[in-house]
């Protein structure tokens, strides 16, 4: 990013980049939290990350308050506007996440007083979510470094998760229809898959801001062969 003659304008940058970083560990601690929690089969850790998620909540409004101050107060242009808009989107989406974590969480709580989430389907789900989980820590590790070739990687492994949720979700229907007894559980099992899915739909979502922040180009709503090309493409100024 530029330097500044102003040493104060440059720090305020830095700070909401910062604050981006903090918020999205935050959220991928949530995530590790609930699936811990849930193998574990502990009620009380699944409610302690339902209760957190508000200071992912208040994170998202701390950081949109500096970004509107930044707006008024410096009227940024170029790379700086870039910037200050592609946070204001991260934030967005991370807290979405926030809400797929917590909701990973209440489902978990619910299939931990009723009937536990049979071993090998738990297997199944941890492994979408040590995906989405990797896949997050990469587009927050972009986001760090300004690194736009992780929107390829990351729209890749998306692609490979879509399909993990939608082998798990055929298998799901199975079970039901074999043996009716297993519906309440295999609906539970679906709603922890979906979030999951949709915690790596986000984090695709940041990794493109971060190519918009780089590149200045919008690669949202793009085939995959258009990201390759403008993930690669030279840097806007």
């Amino acid at each position: 990013m530029p330097e500044h003659l102003s040493k104060q304008y440059d720090l305020e940058l830095e700070t909401i980049r910062t604050r981006v970083l903090q918020m999205g560990g935050l959220v991928e601690q949530q995530i590790r939290a609930a699936m811990d929690a849930l193998q574990d089969g502990d009620v009380v850790r699944l409610e302690r990350v339902i209760a957190d998620d508000t200071k992912v909540n208040a994170l998202e409004v701390q950081i949109d308050d500096d970004c509107q101050h930044i707006i008024v107060r410096r009227q940024p242009a170029a790379s700086d506007l870039r910037m200050v808009v592609a946070v204001i989107k991260t934030i967005t989406d991370l807290e979405r996440i926030g809400d797929e974590a917590q909701k990973i969480a209440r489902v978990g709580r619910d299939l931990c007083q009723g009937s536990r989430l049979p071993a090998p389907r738990f297997r199944e789900v941890s492994k979408l979510a040590e995906t989405a989980i990797a896949m997050l820590h990469r587009a927050l590790d972009a986001f760090a470094r300004l690194d736009p070739t992780a929107a390829v990687e990351l729209a890749e492994q998306d692609l490979l998760l879509d399909q993990d949720y939608a082998s798990e979700m055929r298998a799901q229907i199975t079970f039901m229809m074999e043996d009716p007894r297993t519906i309440s559980t295999s609906i539970d099992t679906l709603f922890l898959c979906k979030a999951i899915e949709r915690i790596g739909d986000h984090a695709k979502n940041i990794s493109e801001y971060v190519v918009y922040l780089v590149k200045g180009k919008d690669i949202r709503h793009t085939s995959l062969e258009e990201k390759k090309r403008e993930s690669l493409g030279d840097a806007a100024q």
